[in-house]
């Protein structure tokens, strides 16, 4: 059985895509490509069908990730399908729960950073789009220090899953 993760966040072309990137190349280094499938959605249509910012694009390129995107909007109705929805800070994770349709669907959200220890209690992605490279260079840094802590707990899901 596929293990479904998506990631959320504003718009779908900086934070979540780069989330995205990240992590499915992270489940294919732990060799469970087959098993677990990586996706990201933004809480708005607005950019619906456009690529990722250039600036995410080209700072994933440069540190060896994918940069192909097409943003689309999260729908209520995907949370059937999907094991675990990631938010990238708590404006997103509050909107989704909303979204939810049930209490068990509400509770398939979490917070990107809580999968960080380091990150103690500051759990927000801060949003680059407004600023300079930098701001996508420090995302891409709290991304790759989260997806490890999120790879193990999806790792033990499909194990389990396999047992």
């Amino acid at each position: 059985m596929t293990y479904r993760v998506c990631f959320v966040c504003t718009g779908n072309i900086c934070r979540s895509p780069m989330a995205e990137s990240v992590f499915r190349a992270r489940v294919a280094e732990a060799g469970l490509d087959g098993l677990v499938e990586v996706d990201s959605a933004g809480t708005g249509g607005w950019h619906e069908g456009d690529g990722a910012d250039p600036r995410t694009v080209s700072v994933l390129e440069e540190h060896g990730y994918d940069g192909a995107h097409t943003a689309r909007q999260f729908q209520p109705s995907w949370f059937s399908r999907l094991d675990l929805v990631v938010a990238l800070d708590t404006g997103h994770l509050k909107a989704l729960r909303r979204l939810a349709p049930t209490p068990e669907d509400a509770d398939k959200v979490r917070l990107l950073r809580s999968y960080d220890p380091a990150a103690g209690g500051d759990l927000d992605v801060p949003d680059p789009y407004y600023g300079g490279r930098d701001g996508f260079e420090e995302c891409l840094e709290m991304v790759e220090a989260a997806s490890e802590g999120l790879l193990a707990e999806v790792s033990e899901h499909v194990e389990g899953q396999a047992a």
